[in-house]
């Protein structure tokens, strides 16, 4: 099996943050987004870049990208912990289940006039909160040119998400379609309301819904990746 979608990147990350260690990992992002662009043009992905996660060049400009983890436990979360606390459990099962390829994405990670990248707007816009429904909803009004928390975040990188032409045209790339609905918007975990307010749990009961979506997000984008990864393996060997 050329890509497991049950494996867990801890088990080979060291005990350090997989996003940066795992082997495995690294090899799934280079195999998954190795791919063409809606344009035609193919994304080639290297890992043999000295300094670099993953690496592109090509007339379609250069990338250095990074591993994102686009799930979350907050099982680490000081700020979360008198809710964790009462749920280990609860907790420890989504942070189980996001420790797998389901729950990863690239982003760029060269840092621009030494601002944050993607990966760490995410996590210290008040926001955000590390929450993926929010990153996305973010990316579909970018690509609307409309202002969000991470625009400006964003607009450092436009060259990456020129890539992908339109919001649709990323979901489909990063095989995200599972948290997008009918009329392509956002399936939030949570109730939104439009970036007034800090996303945050009241009670445990808040929590247990967001968990909720999360684990089924996981486990259809697992079933995704697995159905792309069978589908363009064998394209690839009966070509040959």
């Amino acid at each position: 099996m050329i890509l497991d979608t049950e494996f867990n990147v801890h088990s080979d990350a060291g005990g350090r943050d997989p996003d940066i260690t795992s082997p495995t990992l690294r090899l799934y992002h280079k195999i998954l987004w190795s791919k063409p662009l809606p344009n035609g043009e193919i994304f080639e992905l290297t890992n043999k870049k000295s300094g670099a996660y993953l690496y592109h060049k090509s007339k379609l400009g250069e990338f250095f990208l990074g591993s994102d983890a686009i799930t979350h436990s907050y099982r680490r979360h000081k700020r979360k912990e008198w809710l964790t606390k009462q749920i280990q459990n609860e907790v420890s099962e989504l942070y189980d289940a996001g420790s797998t390829i389901g729950s990863f994405t690239i982003f760029p990670n060269n840092r621009v006039d030494k601002k944050h990248t993607i990966n760490q707007a995410r996590g210290v816009i008040n926001l955000i909160d590390d929450r993926f429904d929010l990153t996305l909803e973010c990316i579909r009004l970018f690509y609307l040119g409309e202002r969000t928390p991470l625009y400006e975040t964003a607009l450092r990188y436009k060259s990456f998400f020129d890539l992908f032409e339109s919001f649709t045209g990323y979901v489909n790339f990063f095989l995200l379609d599972d948290i997008i609905d009918e009329n392509e918007k956002v399936k939030f975990y949570l109730p939104f309301d439009n970036f007034k307010t800090k996303p945050t749990f009241s009670n445990i009961n808040e929590y247990l819904v967001y968990k909720n979506g999360v684990m089924n997000f996981i486990k259809a984008r697992k079933k995704r990746i697995a159905t792309y990864v069978s589908e363009n393996m064998a394209e690839k060997h009966t070509s040959h």
